[in-house]
């Protein structure tokens, strides 16, 4: 009897085993687009269930928030939307399916973070602001504290359409993570402005903030427009009047000196200080407001010749040349002292934060042939007095060429057009007839 009966409690045995390892399935939770986020975002989070072809599941949410756990009566299906978020929806969130009456297990929960303010965005230029035509630059806008999901765009500042209110015009946008890159291989002189960047993720669509400006200026030569400045250097003392002048040797009109200072702004102001007509600036006592970068700029929003200017009231300056040298030229620098100067003073120069030259003979540097290596941050410094402001010195070439246009032969009389070019666009005609 004992014999037949155990196969039985063996079964048995075996079936309350098997029932008892059968495990419900764990749902998993995932957000969308952060977990990161900011007051008045739009967040989708969505409940998936593994290993099963079920469609009749439904669900239930949870928050916990302060150790206190609630349901989510407004999220019954499997994504629980939250549009408009608030701090105060920050919280562990968790869910659960239901089907035939049977519950899942609980989600492990997703911690979401809310911040109370705006994204804030943080636009960087590398490798300088200062720039030759030709050059490499890249325009890096990130969004702080924060990782994913952002799609960024990058604004050229253009001049107010009314007080204090500018104008944005898009110049690249891209997709990334939580930073953005915009890349110029090759810049010329229409890339010179003032920029700043903005981010945009989610549906509806999110922004951040406007980022800080960044400005790019590029030196390059023009044979239209000249910017003439008197005293033709980039630093100067107060106790001097600065003369600005947009001289056009096309004889078009509309071209006039603008300003960046803190702001786009005409060269004039508002005060008695500065006088401006069509073409022209003079600033009669410059003090250190007036600052800035100075160009000619035309009706239709062309730049053209940047030049930083600097004002100082007292100590030293670095007399260099406000536009780009010729490469081949030589390349003058005198250090200047506002009081008078004792003939032993030491005069030292640097590029880029390396000492050149260092003297008591006098407070010149001559720089015999210039190049493309001679780019780069300038300063002179006398020890005992100080030291001036940085200079951006620029190169360019001036590529002169002979070559031959038209020939013409006719009645044993030879034409022969020549024309002479350069990359700096100044251009002439030679023309020679013989016999």
């Amino acid at each position: 009897m004992e014999l037949i009966s155990l196969p039985l409690v063996l079964v048995l045995i075996s079936n309350i085993h098997s029932g008892q390892t059968e495990e419900s399935p764990k749902p998993v939770v995932s957000v969308d687009p952060d977990k990161q986020l900011f007051r008045g975002e739009t967040v989708t989070l969505r409940c998936d269930i593994q290993d099963t072809g079920d469609t009749e599941w439904t669900y239930s949410w949870t928050v916990e928030k302060t150790n206190n756990r609630n349901i989510i009566t407004q999220c019954n299906t499997q994504e629980c939307k939250i549009n408009n978020i608030h701090h105060t929806d920050s919280g562990k969130y968790t869910c659960r399916g239901k089907i035939r009456g049977q519950n899942t297990e609980m989600s492990d929960a997703v911690t979401l973070t809310v911040s109370s303010d705006k994204p804030q965005t943080v636009l960087s230029v590398s490798p300088q602001q200062w720039l030759t035509e030709g050059d490499s630059v890249t325009l890096m806008c990130e969004v702080i504290n924060s990782s994913t999901g952002w799609t960024f765009s990058w604004f050229t500042v253009q001049s107010p359409s009314s007080v204090n209110k500018y104008d944005y015009e898009l110049v690249s946008n891209s997709g990334g993570g939580s930073k953005g890159i915009y890349t110029v291989s090759s810049v010329t002189v229409k890339h010179t402005g003032v920029y700043m960047c903005r981010a945009e993720r989610g549906d509806p669509v999110y922004h951040t903030e406007y980022s800080n400006t960044q400005t790019l200026w590029i030196t390059g030569v023009s044979r239209s427009v000249s910017l003439i400045i008197i005293p033709d250097r980039s630093q100067h003392f107060s106790s001097e009047s600065l003369y600005l002048s947009c001289e056009d040797h096309s004889k078009s009109t509309g071209w006039t000196v603008r300003r960046y200072t803190d702001k786009l702004k005409p060269c004039s102001s508002s005060d008695w200080r500065s006088t401006e007509t069509t073409s022209t600036c003079t600033i009669r006592y410059p003090g250190t407001s007036d600052t800035g970068v100075y160009w000619c700029q035309s009706e239709s929003g062309e730049k053209l010749h940047p030049v930083n200017i600097s004002v100082h009231y007292v100590g030293v300056i670095l007399d260099s040349p406000v536009h780009p040298v010729t490469e081949g030229d030589p390349l003058t620098l005198h250090c200047l002292y506002r009081y008078k100067k004792p003939s032993n003073l030491r005069t030292e120069f640097y590029k880029d934060g390396f000492l050149l030259q260092s003297q008591t003979t006098g407070d010149m540097m001559i720089i015999p042939t210039v190049s493309k290596s001679h780019e780069g941050f300038y300063y002179c410094k006398y020890p005992e007095r100080g030291e001036s402001s940085k200079s951006w010195i620029s190169h360019h070439v001036f590529d002169l060429f002979l070559a031959p246009a038209v020939v013409v032969q006719q009645q044993q009389k030879l034409s022969v057009s020549l024309s002479c070019q350069s990359t700096a666009e100044h251009q002439s005609d030679i023309r020679s007839e013989t016999d």
